[in-house]
């Protein structure tokens, strides 16, 4: 059966095709969206509460645990953690990769309403959910300055207007507002005068509370007249509660500011946040799972006019980071590279064929096959990343493959003297059941892969599916529009030209010729000399196959290339009784070193709210092209600048487009410790700690653990307490209404509500010394002194508390240096934790990204297994046969020694993008084969007493000029992947590394091994022959006493099913 001959017949209705293909690939290209990676967001939701003054311990047991045992028992939780800090609780939800994110929701908010009977009376409001990751970086940063205006008002704005509309755009999943706080009315009192007068703190609280009513007061009428009631129950300002009566001593009134200084302020004075040196509210704009990053941040800047035209004019909005320009600066790249690839494919053709007319064939096929490929990356939904633009572009050198073998097919029968016509038929027919078989078994390779589920699963479908729609597109393409093409622009081969009209041919037709006259007579008289001696050829591909596994099992791996996006992520730990005061100058020193670094393009700062002892920065970096180094060196450089910075540490780590886990930390990778026992858990965690800061394999090494912060405890007399009429519920109310930054009021505004915070002034908070002035009410009314019932001393307390799965947990986070890689830090980690010998209650498991490494590394030799299972299944049905896949798959242990040997001879680590390598090597240097085998078996039918060996030999020498060139276009395919550079190279390079060294070694090798293995099996296949028909033959004879057996012939010549 001929499948182009119809297309051959019909040259007008296949270009309309083709065209037509074209055009709608065209228009699919079109409206792709653009994204850094395929959709690999696990759906995450943050559910976040607030209880102002309340400490962590307080915190963790009051809402943290109500809201995990709650939000526990969703369907489809993979993982819940929590932290818990000063008057503020987070729990992070990650789900299952199935689980649709907006059906999360429901059962988050419904788990939320349940839990809410749990929680303590005193929260503000109810706790809130997102669709947000809190460990992802922000994917655009915004700050507010002003020469005029205060942090207070410039808050204001930004939460109000600019917070609210921002969270409205589709894509963001939060606006968080950092660097100040909403204005408010402070009371700061003297517990002093409080005393004199016997004024008890909650006096003055009550007192604040009833002057704002805001309450619904009706409306009268008379006859055809209505009134609306109103009245001034509204103070607003400083100004309007100062004058607030709190009693009336001696016929006198005792007022708010004979006791306490009322200011117009804000809602927490220790909030401090910078941009670039200068002090600024900064807004964090942060993503949805799922959503598209370009799509996101171009609908954000569209409004930004808009936003700024609703806001002050003294206030100016500054876009300080965005991550798409380093995006697409990637996929431009990406894209170059394609463009290289294609010109240099069809370059191949050229130089072996040496006609322009034939190279018009590919040139035609290659951009037509990708085009087509656009169509289905639009049907399917995908979009235009760095992995699915990587596939296209080693898709050039697979997509030229068909078109080469049947373009090599028909111009070597137009050689021999046949029409242009005749050769296309003839050519086609011989030649459709080949491409079929590379095309199917090419495809094949990626089942396995659709089939995975995970992190990695995700990853390469949109790759797989990118990739077999190319190949197949091009299959498609090669048996119906390049026959065609063939049959009207080739030329009859002319008489061969002589004397001048020979030296009249160009010097680099005349150069190529004798190049491959050359090849192909050294290839002939090599491959005789292996057919001799074949049990070498065989040893070498036993000590190949011997080499794969000692090279994999020696490699160095990794999760995912690190990547340069250009933006840095930079966590402050200082010392756990730092102050505020003193946080704030630890942000403007920081700051101020790496504005003074040359690559930093812009800095953001931020401390405070229910940080105390830590910072976080935002750096972005200038483009690769004008800083010249990468992100990881910019880290390193500031990393030397500052270590001598006393009682800080700042933790730096490059920005990462694949984050995996909820946790929030100072570093890439994640090991976390979990114990029943609170206490267990403190007592071991400092010893792992110390242990891994100790390993060379590993930097940065830092913890979420902190349990040294400075606490002055009150230790009560109870019975004492009891006397004096005094509970324990008295004193609580008594401390928090001293240094709490208590809410106690409310002002209602028809934009947003503001607070009115009471605490003790400022002086009285600089020391546990205060508590001596307190004052507590009794029972009876009397003030009592605090000092009479308790007693004061210094402990230690924990700055946050964290949870995972609802046990205590402490993440111990650490970097790599370089030159080290993942495979080799998680090693040293486990040989380390068996080392210290740690108890059988303390659990320490790998989390996040570092978890996701794990979990790959077990799945690769399966994901390998199964990708030549599946071409061994296709195969063994394509030849209905058993023992020809086994030869066609002798081929790939030299692919994975080349491609391992490659990747370690450019210190390029094993990552899941040169996995990607790895498995398309397995469907690509196949290919040979099946050329060879196809031959030799049809020459062993048409030939009845050809040898496996003669034929084999025939079919090498006569497929050699199809199979260079088909291996040469599948490697200038992936040059431009291997060599490149610019944004984004760290990505390609692993890819086009692993399949360029891979072909390089498969083609040495495979164009000798291949026809040994094949001699080989054939001579089993007969011998097994041979023995069934023995038996055949003397289960058919008859008895001895009847007459003597008879002797077998032998077999018939072998057929085309062996």
């Amino acid at each position: 059966m001929n499948i182009s001959a119809p297309f051959i017949a019909r040259p007008v209705a296949t270009t309309l095709i083709t065209i037509g293909i074209a055009l709608a690939g065209m228009l699919g290209y079109h409206f792709l969206p653009i994204a850094p990676l395929p959709q690999v967001d696990f759906p995450t939701i943050s559910v976040s509460a607030s209880l102002p003054g309340a400490s962590p311990d307080t915190m963790a047991a009051t809402v943290a645990t109500p809201l995990e045992r709650a939000l526990g028992s969703i369907a489809g939780v993979t993982e819940i953690t929590s932290r818990s800090s000063l008057g503020s609780s987070s729990v992070t939800l990650q789900f299952d990769l199935s689980r649709d994110i907006n059906g999360a929701a429901r059962d988050v908010q419904a788990a939320i309403n349940a839990a809410r009977t749990l929680l303590p009376s005193g929260l503000p409001s109810n706790p809130t959910y997102r669709k947000v990751n809190p460990a992802d970086a922000p994917i655009m940063i915004l700050a507010l300055t002003s020469k005029t205006l205060t942090r207070g008002q410039m808050y204001d704005t930004a939460s109000t207007v600019l917070a609210q509309r921002l969270a409205q755009v589709d894509g963001v999943g939060q606006v968080n507002v950092g660097g100040g706080a909403l204005p408010a009315v402070r009371v700061e009192l003297n517990p002093d005068k409080l005393a004199a007068n016997g004024i008890a703190l909650d006096q003055v609280r009550q007192a604040i509370t009833n002057t704002n009513a805001n309450r619904p007061k009706g409306a009268v009428e008379q006859g055809g007249r209505y009134w609306q009631v109103g009245a001034n129950d509204q103070a607003r300002t400083a100004a309007e509660y100062a004058p607030v009566v709190l009693s009336y001593r001696d016929g006198a009134a005792l007022r708010l500011r004979d006791v306490a200084e009322v200011s117009d302020s804000v809602q927490d004075v220790r909030n401090y946040g910078a941009s670039n040196g200068q002090p600024a509210i900064l807004l964090f704009i942060q993503k949805e799972p799922g959503a598209n990053i370009i799509e996101t941040v171009a609908h954000v800047r569209e409004l930004l006019p808009r936003l700024q035209a609703s806001i002050p004019p003294a206030i100016e909005l500054k876009v300080i980071s965005d991550r798409t320009p380093t995006i697409r600066a990637s996929l431009d790249e990406v894209q170059r590279a394609m463009a290289i690839a294609v010109g240099l494919v069809i370059l191949v053709v050229l130089l072996f064929l040496r006609s322009w007319r034939a190279t018009l064939l590919p040139a035609v096929a290659v951009p037509v096959s990708l085009a087509g490929t656009f169509g289905v990356m639009y049907l399917c939904g995908y979009s235009l990343d760095n992995l699915s633009a990587m596939a296209l572009t080693v898709a050039t050198g697979f997509v030229v493959d068909d078109a080469i073998v049947v373009l090599e097919n028909i111009t070597r029968y137009i050689e021999q003297g046949l029409t242009p016509v005749e050769a296309a038929l003839r050519g086609a027919r011989e030649i459709g059941f080949t491409v079929i078989s590379i095309s199917l078994s090419l495809v094949a390779v990626f089942i396995p892969i659709l089939l995975m589920g995970g992190v990695v699963g995700r990853l390469f479908r949109e790759f797989a599916v990118v990739l077999s729609a190319s190949i197949l597109v091009s299959m498609v393409v090669s048996l119906t529009t390049t026959p065609m093409m063939a049959s009207r622009v080739l030329r009859a081969r002319p008489e061969p030209a002589h004397g001048a009209a020979a030296r009249r041919q160009g010097r680099l037709a005349r150069a190529a010729g004798r190049f491959n006259r050359a090849l192909a007579r050294g290839y002939r008289r090599s491959l005789m000399w292996t057919l001799r001696h074949q049990p070498v050829a065989l040893l070498s591909l036993v000590a190949v196959i011997a080499l794969n596994v000692h090279l994999y099992g020696v490699i160095p791996k990794t999760f995912f290339p690190q990547q340069d996006t250009g933006v840095l992520i930079g966590g402050v730990q200082a010392d756990q009784g730092s102050s505020f005061e003193m946080m704030r100058k630890r942000v403007d020193r920081f700051m101020e070193i790496i504005l003074s670094d040359p690559a930093v393009q812009n800095v953001n700062g931020s401390t405070g709210g229910g940080q105390r002892n830590s910072a976080n920065f935002y750096i972005t970096l200038k483009p690769l092209k004008e800083r010249k180094v990468s992100a990881d060196q910019v880290v390193n450089r500031l990393r030397d600048k500052m270590a001598h910075e006393p009682g800080a540490n700042l933790f730096m780590v490059p920005v990462q487009d694949i984050r995996i886990g909820g946790r929030q930390a100072n570093a890439q990778y994640q090991f976390t410790l979990q114990a029943d026992d609170l206490a267990v858990l403190r007592e071991w965690e400092p010893r792992v700690r110390n242990a891994l800061s100790n390993l060379p394999e590993l930097t940065d090494v830092n913890t979420d653990q902190q349990d040294k912060g400075m606490q002055t405890s009150l230790v009560i007399d109870r019975d004492a307490a009891a006397r004096l009429g005094i509970s324990v519920s008295t004193i609580d109310t008594t401390l928090n209404n001293a240094f709490g930054q208590r809410q106690v009021g409310v002002i209602y505004n028809p934009l947003n509500q503001y607070r009115v915070v009471m605490e003790l002034a400022p002086e009285y908070l600089q020391g546990p010394e205060t508590l001596r002035k307190l004052y507590v009410t009794s029972s009876s009314g009397a003030q009592v002194p605090l000092s009479a019932f308790s007693r004061f001393e210094t402990t230690n307390t924990p700055l946050s508390v964290n949870h995972q799965s609802g046990t205590p947990a402490s993440t111990i986070s650490f970097n790599l240096p370089e030159g080290v890689s993942l495979s080799q830090a998680t090693d040293a980690i486990n040989n380390a934790m068996a080392e210290l010998g740690i108890p059988v209650s303390v659990r320490g498991t790998f989390a996040g990204t570092a978890n996701a490494f794990q979990d790959a590394l077990k799945s690769q030799p399966i994901l390998i297994g199964a990708a030549i299972i599946a071409i061994y299944l296709v195969l063994g049905m394509l030849y209905e046969s058993l023992v020809h896949p086994v030869t066609i798959l002798s081929t790939l242990p030299s692919a994975g020694v080349g491609a391992l040997l490659a990747l370690m001879m450019f210190n390029t680590e094993f990552s899941i993008i040169a996995l990607i390598g790895v498995i398309l090597l397995i469907g690509i240097v196949k290919k040979n084969a099946i050329m060879m085998i196809d031959f030799a078996i049809a020459r062993q039918r048409t030939s009845a007493h050809l040898t496996a060996g003669a034929a084999i030999f025939r079919a090498a020498k006569l497929r050699l000029r199809p199979i260079l060139m088909t291996t040469f276009a599948a490697i200038f395919g992936a040059v431009p992947l291997a060599i490149g550079s610019g944004d984004g190279a760290e990505l390609r390079q692993p890819l086009g590394i692993a399949i360029v060294g891979g072909l390089i070694l498969s083609q040495l090798l495979t164009l000798y091994t291949t026809p040994v293995v094949f001699v080989m099996m054939e001579r089993l296949r007969q011998r097994v022959m041979r023995r069934r028909a023995a038996k055949r033959a003397a289960s058919a004879a008859q008895p001895p006493h009847e007459a003597p057996p008879t002797t077998p012939e032998p077999p018939a010549a072998p057929t085309l099913q062996g």
